[in-house]
């Protein structure tokens, strides 16, 4: 058996991973990589492999780096199924195809034919399967079963069965537990080999309950100076979470009452997804819903969903809080608010998520006097501030505390979906404090299994 690690190896973007088994191969994942702009310009190449050779993908879940090309792997000849959970399934599909827009423009930027369509992704999602977690598949010569990763609603790690042994696929691992993903799973412990993410293997967040304190703080502190909360959030998760806190500090008279937007067309679509699984909540929040509780409104909000109304967000006197995407500032409607903000020091821009190498975003909190948007050079004179509590992974005591239990029977542990520095410390603290084998994987490098 060989694992070959196409994408997400010493790099947070573009996870690919081909498992060869029996004479069969499988994707776990399929994603874009992404950088400095939406794309990088080696998703315009060939795939590594025989699209028509691949028998099946599975998902973890659908951030755009993770299944961002599997409309061009269909468009190459793959004809096998996609196996995912039913809400990452829904919430990939709104993925996809808000992305197709951009990836005309960034076609156009490289000089390069469109790497794929809407008709790919129609036809694509036609052979996508949605299954729950816990249940057990056969797929080929595959046992598979998938399990909540706590990252986004219906992520999973996924746990393989193949010639005797049994591998995970972590995912990336949620910054657990979160009321409307519900708890992260354990790990089996009989586990031979895993793939872990290691985003933020280096790193200790914040306590999560530091969170609403911050964005309370941050609103208080944006009506006194008059000025503009700029918060660029991921329309999948990041932007629910941030409409579940509001709501609750709304509702216990925490924050004052100001004009607040959601300034997503793929968030707000997206929070519907959310609103029709439910189930996956936890059962705090389900029960909340079940009250009448409309836990993702509240006084004040505003949905902008057409660009008409986006632009209206500008006649509305500060304070003001504006949440819109891309969640690292390398795309989207928050490019035209910073472009608009960044220059005022009464204005402040909250960063809530993880952000790229090369990303405006690392940019702004590397501390950036000047950036460029829109071709024009913008000074930074707002107040930028990271709140590292709210993101959706896994910092490293949590990433060592999941893989404790499967510490006695693991053989190897590969690292990927993190930045080379980050990837090495968390192998280190593996083998330091659970002697685990460690290895951080190279970008593609191939291991027998």
């Amino acid at each position: 058996m060989k694992l070959t690690f196409y994408g997400a190896a010493k790099q947070v973007t573009g996870s690919n991973f081909l498992l060869e088994t029996n004479g069969q191969k499988f994707l776990i994942d399929c994603g874009l990589n992404q950088g400095g702009s939406f794309v990088e310009k080696k998703n315009f190449e060939p795939f590594p492999y025989n699209p028509k050779e691949i028998s099946a993908v599975f998902v973890t879940h659908p951030h755009i780096d993770h299944v961002g090309r599997l409309p061009k792997l269909y468009k190459d000849g793959f004809r096998g199924k996609v196996y995912s959970t039913i809400p990452g399934r829904d919430a990939a599909n709104l993925l996809l195809l808000d992305s197709e827009h951009i990836l005309i423009q960034e076609a156009e930027r490289f000089k390069q034919p469109v790497i794929y369509g809407v008709r790919e992704i129609e036809e694509l999602m036609t052979n996508w399967t949605g299954v729950e977690y816990g249940e057990s598949m056969k797929v080929g010569n595959l046992d598979v079963i998938f399990h909540n990763a706590g990252h986004v609603l219906g992520s999973a790690f996924i746990e393989i069965h193949a010639e005797g042994k049994k591998i995970i696929f972590s995912g990336d691992l949620g910054n657990s537990p979160a009321p409307i993903i519900g708890k992260r799973e354990d790990p089996p412990a009989d586990v031979d080999y895993c793939v872990i993410e290691g985003t933020y293997g280096n790193r200790v967040h914040g306590p999560r309950e530091e969170r609403k304190e911050i964005l309370e703080d941050m609103i208080e502190d944006t009506v006194k100076s008059k000025g503009v909360l700029m918060i660029p959030a991921f329309a999948m998760e990041r932007t629910q979470e941030l409409l579940f806190e509001l709501n609750e500090l709304s509702e216990h008279g925490r924050i004052p009452r100001i004009p607040i937007f959601i300034d997503s067309p793929l968030a707000i679509k997206l929070t519907e997804i959310y609103k029709k699984h439910y189930k996956y909540f936890d059962e705090e929040t389900r029960k909340l819903i079940q009250s009448g509780d409309s836990i993702f409104n509240f006084p004040g909000l505003k949905m902008t969903l057409t660009v008409e109304e986006s632009k209206h967000i500008n006649d509305v006197p500060p304070p003001k809080v504006i949440i819109a995407g891309a969640g690292m500032s390398n795309a989207g409607r928050i490019l035209h608010h910073e472009h608009r903000y960044l220059s005022d020091p009464k204005n402040t821009l909250l960063v809530v998520g993880y952000q790229a190498e090369g990303s405006l975003g690392r940019q702004l909190i590397d501390g950036a006097k000047k950036v460029k948007i829109f071709g024009e050079s913008i000074p930074v004179r707002c107040r930028i501030v990271v709140a590292s509590a709210y993101s959706a992974h896994a910092d490293q005591p949590q990433l060592l505390s999941w893989l404790e239990p499967m510490r006695k029977n693991l053989k190897k542990v590969f690292v990927v979906h993190s930045e080379e520095e980050s990837a090495k410390e968390l192998v280190q603290k593996m083998r330091d404090e659970l002697a685990i084998d460690g290895f951080v994987a190279d970008p593609d490098s191939t291991v027998e299994l």
